[in-house]
């Protein structure tokens, strides 16, 4: 009998996938139309109003933030499986069957990179910059060399190609093995991870500043590369707790998973929120003190007309609030209440998102939430979920028990 065939039926999980894939394709299909019918209606008599609701530059930018965020968990889910394969803990076996679940999306999440490819002159200014106004600038001049769509698709093949080749030969090597640590790991998934980790660096470094601060492309930030990978790490490591905690049943999670378990997966988000934290502010920091106008103007469009409430918003939920809870080992010792973290930390890092790139489209502009934005996250949201809950029935959720001493939660 095949591993997967010892597999637990999970038919609590049916209703989960098919919620999500209903949701999915509905505010997805929801998007697709509105783009549509926008670019039917172009040239109305009130097209004003028409374009305040639909088109297909809205649906792109609001495509744009979703992928982001998705990207973001299945991305985040490969980098913890690769720093745990190299470091190993307890606090990885606890996430491993979720991990290697939300790896297993990455070419789902390459395929869903393709319609953007259709929208990159509704997304990027610098894909409209006219021939005279780039010879009159010689920053324009020096930036188009890196600028430019032949460069820009051949960069994003080579991030695409290295995301799926490296998460699909180390999980490909790690299929059929334990799922418990008393046994050590084969020496070959330490070897891939080192080379995975910086290979993964090196591409979230720069899809970063193709994909977002390119949006803004008279600016720039040297710290804007590991901010976004910190962002990503988080992500995953949140969504996999509350995945572990929400899908797993309480008894078989109780039986499992060990309070030092918890207490670990609680201290390692705690560190990654502190990361993000730091790195945000030396970049606010560093930029507002410098006062350099083709610096400053990104912040400036970030704390007005209403965006302000929302970096206050980040402040306090993003930093503050999980601060303070994951300093209670109570906090960190109850499943369900670190998985309530875990979610509000992914729902912020969300606004998070939406706060950094949204502005960059409406310089100068009061915010806005467009219609477009919830539904385009629900659909993509739904349809990685729905393709996440498939892969996760390939393996065990919860690994081995250990015989500890705390192996109660109780």
């Amino acid at each position: 009998m095949s591993a997967a065939a010892e597999l637990p039926p999970r038919p609590e999980w049916d209703r989960v996938q098919r919620t999500a894939l209903v949701a999915g394709v509905l505010g997805l299909g929801l998007c697709v139309l509105g783009g549509l019918v926008g670019q039917a209606l172009e040239g109305a008599s009130n097209e004003n109003f028409l374009r305040s609701l639909f088109g297909l530059d809205q649906f792109f930018r609001s495509y744009l933030v979703a992928y982001l965020f998705v990207l973001g968990i299945g991305l985040g889910s490969w980098v913890l499986l690769m720093v745990h394969h190299l470091t190993g803990g307890q606090w990885g076996w606890a996430l491993r069957g979720v991990l290697r679940a939300g790896t297993h999306t990455i070419p789902l999440l390459v395929l869903l990179f393709l319609p953007l490819l259709l929208g990159l002159r509704d997304l990027y200014p610098w894909m409209r910059w006219a021939q005279e106004d780039i010879q009159e600038s010689q920053t324009l001049q020096f930036k188009t060399l890196y600028l430019n769509a032949p460069f820009f698709l051949g960069r994003a093949f080579v991030y695409l190609a290295a995301w799926v080749g490296f998460s699909v030969v180390l999980l490909r090597w790690s299929a059929g093995l334990p799922h418990s640590p008393a046994e050590p790991e084969p020496r070959r998934l330490r070897m891939l991870s080192s080379p995975g980790l910086l290979a993964y660096g090196l591409t979230i470094t720069f899809a970063s500043i193709d994909w977002v601060m390119s949006i803004e492309p008279l600016w720039y930030s040297t710290i804007y590369g590991p901010l976004f990978a910190t962002g990503q790490a988080l992500s995953g490591m949140a969504f996999a707790i509350a995945a572990l905690v929400g899908l797993a049943p309480p008894v078989e999670l109780s039986a499992v998973i060990t309070r030092k378990q918890l207490r670990d997966l609680g201290n390692l988000m705690l560190a990654f929120i502190l990361l993000w934290t730091y790195m945000s502010f030396a970049q606010f920091l560093l930029i507002w003190s410098a006062n350099l106008p083709e610096e400053v103007i990104w912040y400036k469009r970030r704390l007005q007309g209403g965006w302000q409430f929302v970096g206050v918003l980040l402040i306090l939920l993003h930093f503050v609030l999980p601060f303070l809870l994951l300093l209670s080992r109570d906090v960190k010792h109850n499943p369900r209440t670190l998985a309530t973290v875990a979610t509000l930390i992914l729902g912020i890092h969300l606004v998070d998102l939406y706060w950094v790139i949204v502005p960059g489209f409406f310089p100068f502009q009061d915010f806005r939430l467009h219609w477009m934005d919830p539904a385009a996250v629900v659909g993509l949201g739904g349809i990685w979920l729905a393709f996440f809950l498939r892969e996760l029935r390939r393996q065990p959720l919860l690994p081995e028990p250990l015989l500890t001493e705390e192996n109660h939660h109780g």
